[in-house]
């Protein structure tokens, strides 16, 4: 994702200038190992090579640090991790005016303590704190979840197919595809976390949904959720992410037949996650082919909101959910 977005910007360097007019300079980049910063600009073109050229040791917490001492204006801070250690310094940032643009869920869907902190943190500052793409990939989720209620719209019920890896994976058995194979082929393409089982736990959905809820206005907690896991109880614990794929086969069966049951009685699976009264779960249920769900394909998402003003029909987004492009 890093990466990708790196050669986003470069491309859209020129046109930003152009059309806005923005002058968008990368001064600081960080990896798990390295970082440099450099207030004069950092070519885009050379900062994989840049980076790599540092002997830098320095933290997060240092990096952060050396980050507000250059006090630059309009500075923006991209987390493009999955990292606890770059999500706790989201609150540090946005108290110094350094907006916070970041896919990684582990700030919003942490401690409803700290999420609602950084939330004031970014209106008392008026400084941008933004994670759209922490639910939906690129989708316009959250904004228009936002929207909604800030026009005074009230949410009733959030459904959604979340996680573009598992509808993937159910559509591939739908396909003809075992179990074992399609989650294979997920992870070839890209699709899954490194660890496939960090995608079947279910808890990337129920994050998402956690995050949903929250800026529907609730005050929900991850152990509010009861979440369905996918992971044969006997492969949760397995030493090697190799070691679990080789073991995946032994269990195609018991998904075999649960696709089939599902089929003859005219439905097709879906892992959703959904918000209503206060309860939240993210399970794998049979929904019937007429249900706009079952027509989501490939590594789809969609959310479907019904609110006071949605209430006969929901209002839904649709499209990719997963891939560093979107």
């Amino acid at each position: 994702v890093g990466s990708t977005l790196l050669k986003q910007i470069e491309t859209q360097q020129k046109p930003l200038q152009e059309l806005l007019p923005l002058d968008l300079r990368l001064v600081g980049l960080a990896n798990s190992s390295r970082c440099v910063l450099d207030a004069s600009g950092i070519s885009f073109e050379d900062a994989p090579k840049t980076l790599e050229a540092e002997l830098s040791s320095e933290t997060v917490s240092g990096f952060v640090e050396e980050l507000i001492h250059l006090n630059l204006p309009n500075t923006v801070f991209v987390d493009c991790t999955a990292s606890q250690e770059v999500a706790s310094q989201y609150s540090r940032l946005l108290s110094s005016n350094v907006a916070v643009v970041t896919p990684n869920k582990k700030g919003q869907a942490g401690s409803l303590e700290k999420y609602l902190e950084q939330k004031a943190l970014a209106r008392k500052k008026s400084v941008p704190y933004l994670f759209e793409t922490s639910v939906g990939a690129g989708l316009p989720v959250i904004s228009t979840l936002n929207d909604l209620i800030k026009s005074g719209d009230d949410v009733t019920k959030i459904e959604a197919i979340l996680s573009g890896t598992l509808n993937f994976i159910f559509s591939s058995l739908h396909e003809g595809m075992t179990f074992s194979e399609s989650v294979l082929n997920a992870k070839r393409l890209g699709y899954t976390e490194p660890d496939p089982r960090d995608d079947l736990n279910g808890l990337d959905v129920a994050r998402k949904l956690l995050i949903l809820a929250r800026e529907a206005g609730f005050h929900l907690r991850e152990e509010d959720i009861e979440v369905e896991n996918l992971v044969p109880e006997d492969l949760r614990e397995t030493a090697s992410v190799k070691e679990f794929l080789d073991s995946l086969p032994l269990f195609d069966a018991v998904y075999d037949e649960t696709r089939r049951r599902a089929e003859g009685e005219g439905k097709r699976l879906r892992y959703v996650g959904v918000f209503e009264n206060g309860r939240a779960c993210a399970s794998l249920i049979a929904l019937p082919l007429s249900h706009n769900f079952t027509s989501v394909s490939g590594s789809e998402n969609i959310i479907a909101f019904t609110t006071t003003r949605y209430s006969a029909i929901p209002l839904t987004v649709r499209g990719p959910g997963a891939g560093a492009q979107v």
